[in-house]
C-alpha cells in the first residue's frame, strides 16, 4: 500500500517561495508517476505539475517558469519548488501518485491529505 504525506505548505507574501515535499511509503517508488494538484474551495482540482518515472515533466501554463517538480527516488520523496508566488496560487496542494510509469493515466491512484499554501499580496 502506498501512502503519501505532504509538508512544506505555509503562508508567504507575493514574490516569495515555498518548497513542498511528498514522502512516499511503499516499494517501487521509482516506478510511480508523481503529481502535484491544487484545489481552491468551490473550484475543481487542477493538475499543477507531474513527473514520470524516467523524469519527464509537465507544468500547467499558470506555473511554468515559476514552479519546479523533482523527485529523489532514494529518499522516496517528490518535491515542488514554488518561486515568485502569486496570491492566485493560494490553494490546498495535494501530492498524488500512480503506477503509470510514463504518467499515461488520467486518474491517480494514491493521494495525500494536502497542505495549505497561502500567498498574501
Amino acid at each position: 500500500q502506498v501512502q503519501l504525506v505532504e509538508s512544506g505548505g505555509g503562508s508567504v507574501q507575493a514574490g516569495g517561495s515555498l518548497r513542498l515535499s511528498c514522502v512516499v511509503s511503499g516499494n517501487n517508488v521509482r516506478f510511480l508517476c508523481m503529481g502535484w494538484f491544487r484545489q481552491i474551495p468551490g473550484k475543481e482540482r487542477e493538475l499543477v505539475s507531474r513527473i514520470s518515472g524516467p523524469g519527464g515533466t509537465y507544468y500547467a501554463d499558470s506555473v511554468k517558469g515559476r514552479f519546479t517538480i523533482s523527485r529523489d527516488n532514494a529518499e522516496k520523496t517528490a518535491y515542488m519548488q514554488m518561486d515568485s508566488l502569486k496570491p492566485e496560487d493560494t490553494a490546498i496542494y495535494y501530492c498524488a501518485a500512480d503506477p503509470s510509469f510514463w504518467c499515461t493515466s488520467v486518474e491517480y491512484k494514491y493521494w495525500g491529505k494536502g497542505t495549505q499554501v497561502t500567498v498574501s499580496s
